[in-house]
């Protein structure tokens, strides 16, 4: 499937435009990086030096809205009200079409970065996102889309038109390839209500626990798992989750809770319980008083680095603004790569403790090594 839209340029004619990209800079892989400058330059250059090293892209893309986001000079973000004295922090005001090919020309360098071990979180919103998926299956492949996500970003809204209120906007994830991204599956606690409910049991010690059955889903002909334990048979269409003697083990260590009427189950303590599996709905609010207008919440984009990616790999976003996914990054171990055009973000991600990096201004040909304390 593909989508067509005026001047679209072939994927060859996007890749020749940034092989003509050149720069004088000297690129290290050792430290982090920050750029000021137009993305596509950028990305180009970085082809260079990185194509396919890059193991996690966090980008939160300007949402096509026609709109233009201001710092006022109090150093507050906003975009619905401004004074005149307020400066732009960055213009969204596109045509559709010049905005699905400026998003897509993009994610084909960001495709070129990443590692076959890599994967990309775009974050967008509801009224442009389906089309962008369907940009992100042609660039990176159905077979690499992993996740639609729905971020409950705000309280919700009570707007003054015949539609449904809006509290959510979406992140697509893909991987280069499937077979090998990194996922460290990482879990969430469950909170005081959820123990309360899943564990609902107290041992003579005061332990919360919960049981469950002793076997689970699916047959096995042969082996141990398909044998009778003390006189029970496996119920058909099913397996005992151990061997007959670990069972044996288990009771005697008081880890089997037998029925009145003979039945046993397994206990599982609440104190041993790793956390939950992370869905696809997410409750991760804006900052109440953001340092630049597009600022996402910081734990939010902890997770997906932690989820994404190993310590000392490169985590890139060319849409950096506050720079909230740098500085997550550098918290997490993590080498960074940050891209923006706007003065008012690279202003404020200077202003921030990063540690030490490289600052490359594509603009004024500048090169400098920026010593910071995190």
């Amino acid at each position: 499937m593909e989508l067509k839209f005026d001047n679209k340029l072939s994927e060859k004619q996007i890749l020749s435009n940034a092989s003509k990209v050149k720069s004088n800079f000297v690129l290290s892989d050792e430290n982090s990086l920050l750029f000021k400058g137009d993305n596509f330059q950028v990305l180009s250059i970085l082809l260079n030096k990185f194509k396919n090293k890059i193991n996690l892209i966090y980008i939160d893309p300007p949402f096509n809205t026609e709109q233009e986001f201001f710092i006022s000079e109090d150093g507050r973000a906003n975009s619905i009200s401004h004074s005149k004295n307020d400066i732009i922090a960055y213009s969204d005001k596109m045509s559709t079409d010049e905005y699905l090919e400026f998003i897509r020309e993009r994610l084909i360098l960001l495709r070129e970065l990443l590692s076959d071990e890599g994967s990309i979180y775009l974050h967008i919103d509801y009224k442009i996102g389906h089309y962008i998926k369907i940009i992100m299956d042609e660039v990176f492949g159905k077979e690499n889309f992993r996740n639609d996500i729905a971020r409950i970003k705000s309280n919700p809204k009570n707007f003054f038109r015949k539609a449904y209120g809006n509290e959510k906007d979406l992140i697509l994830f893909y991987t280069k390839n499937y077979k090998k991204n990194i996922w460290n599956d990482i879990k969430v606690p469950l909170d005081k209500n959820e123990i309360a409910n899943r564990f609902n049991k107290l041992d003579v010690n005061g332990r919360r626990y919960t049981t469950i059955p002793l076997h689970a889903p699916g047959e096995t002909k042969n082996g141990p798992t398909s044998k009778s334990w003390r006189n029970i048979s496996v119920p058909k269409g099913r397996h005992w989750r151990t061997t007959p003697e670990e069972f044996d083990k288990m009771d005697e260590a008081g880890l089997i809770e037998w029925s009145s009427t003979g039945n046993p189950r397994i206990k599982k303590y609440a104190d041993e319980h790793t956390g939950k599996k992370i869905q696809d709905i997410w409750r991760f609010k804006d900052p109440q008083k953001p340092k630049y207008p597009t600022e996402k919440n910081s734990q939010m984009l902890e997770q997906i680095i932690l989820q994404s990616s190993k310590k000392n790999d490169y985590v890139l976003d060319c849409f950096a603004g506050s720079g909230s996914t740098l500085k997550a990054s550098s918290k997490l171990d993590r080498k960074w790569i940050g891209v923006d055009s706007s003065d008012v973000a690279i202003s404020i991600i200077k202003d921030q403790k990063l540690g030490n990096y490289n600052y490359y201004d594509l603009e004024n040909d500048i090169q400098e090594e920026i010593k910071n304390t995190i």
